[in-house]
C-alpha cells in the first residue's frame, strides 16, 4: 500500500527547479509562508512551554516536514533552532532542498520517501502536514503512518483547504484559471477536505484537535492572516495522547 499518487508527484517534480523563485510558479506559498512560521511557532512555544523571544525558540523541538518541497518551511524553522528533517516523495524536491540548505550553511536532514514507507526511525515533536493531505493516495494510510512518527503528546499540523462552494470559486477558479497564481490542475476540488473529516479520522489515531484556525488572504494588502472562517484555507493542530 502506498500514499504517493504517482500524477502529482509528476506535476510538481516538473516545477522543483522553482521552488526559491519567489516570482515563479511557487509565488503564492512565498506568501504564504510567513503566517504559517509565525503560527507553528505560536502553537509550539505555548504547547512545549518554550519562549518565542529567544534567538532560537525552537531549539529543543525534532520537526518532520511530510512533503517537505524544496524546503520552504524546513529552513527557517531550521534558523529558529529546530532539529529538522524533510521528507517529499518527489526525488528532485530533495535535490532542490539539499543543495538550498547547503548554500544556506543549514544543517537539515532530506529524504526522498513517504511515511508508509517505514525507513525513518525516529520519533518526532512536531509533524508537519502543510498542503499535502489533498495531494495523496490513501489519506488514512497517510496520516496512520505520520501519527505512528509522532512522540506522545507531540503535535501534528495539517493545513489544506476545504471542500466548499467558496474554495472552488476562490482555490481554482479565482487561483488557477483568472489569476494565474498556480498552474491550471494543481488542484482537485473533489481531494480537498472538510475539517471534520480529518477530524474523524484523529479518533482512531489517538489524536486530539488543539486547535482550528482559518488563513485568509487579503488581496488590497497583498497578506494573508487568521481568521475564525476555515471556509477555504484552515489549518487544524492535534496532539497525541
Amino acid at each position: 500500500m502506498t500514499t504517493i499518487n504517482r500524477e502529482e508527484i509528476q506535476k510538481f517534480s516538473k516545477l522543483a527547479d522553482q521552488w526559491w523563485d519567489a516570482n515563479g510558479k511557487f509565488k503564492p506559498l512565498h506568501a504564504f509562508n510567513p503566517i504559517r512560521i509565525k503560527y507553528i511557532i505560536d502553537k509550539c512555544t505555548s504547547q512545549f512551554g518554550l519562549n518565542k523571544k529567544d534567538r532560537k525558540p525552537l531549539s529543543s523541538l525534532s520537526v518532520l516536514d511530510i512533503g517537505c518541497g524544496g524546503g520552504l518551511v524546513c529552513e527557517p524553522l531550521s534558523r529558529l533552532g529546530a532539529n529538522v528533517t524533510g521528507i517529499d516523495a518527489s526525488s528532485k524536491n530533495i535535490i532542490v532542498a539539499k543543495l538550498h540548505a547547503q548554500k544556506s550553511g543549514l544543517k537539515i536532514k532530506y529524504f526522498n520517501t513517504s511515511p508508509e514507507k517505514k525507513n525513518i526511525r525516529e520519533k518526532f515533536d512536531v509533524i508537519l502536514n502543510l498542503e499535502i493531505v489533498e495531494h495523496v493516495e490513501n489519506l488514512d494510510l497517510f496520516l496512520k503512518s505520520g501519527s505512528e512518527l509522532l512522540k506522545k503528546n507531540g503535535i501534528m499540523f495539517i493545513a489544506t483547504i476545504n471542500r466548499t462552494f467558496e474554495s472552488y470559486i476562490k482555490a481554482i477558479v479565482g487561483a488557477e484559471y483568472i489569476l494565474r497564481w498556480l498552474p491550471i490542475g494543481t488542484h482537485d476540488w473533489q481531494k480537498f477536505l472538510k475539517p471534520e473529516e480529518i477530524e474523524k479520522r484523529f479518533k482512531k489515531l489517538n489524536l486530539n484537535k488543539l486547535y482550528l484556525n482559518g488563513l485568509k488572504f487579503n488581496i488590497l494588502s497583498n497578506s494573508w492572516s487568521l481568521s475564525s472562517d476555515c471556509s477555504v484555507n484552515y489549518i487544524i493542530v492535534a496532539k497525541k495522547v
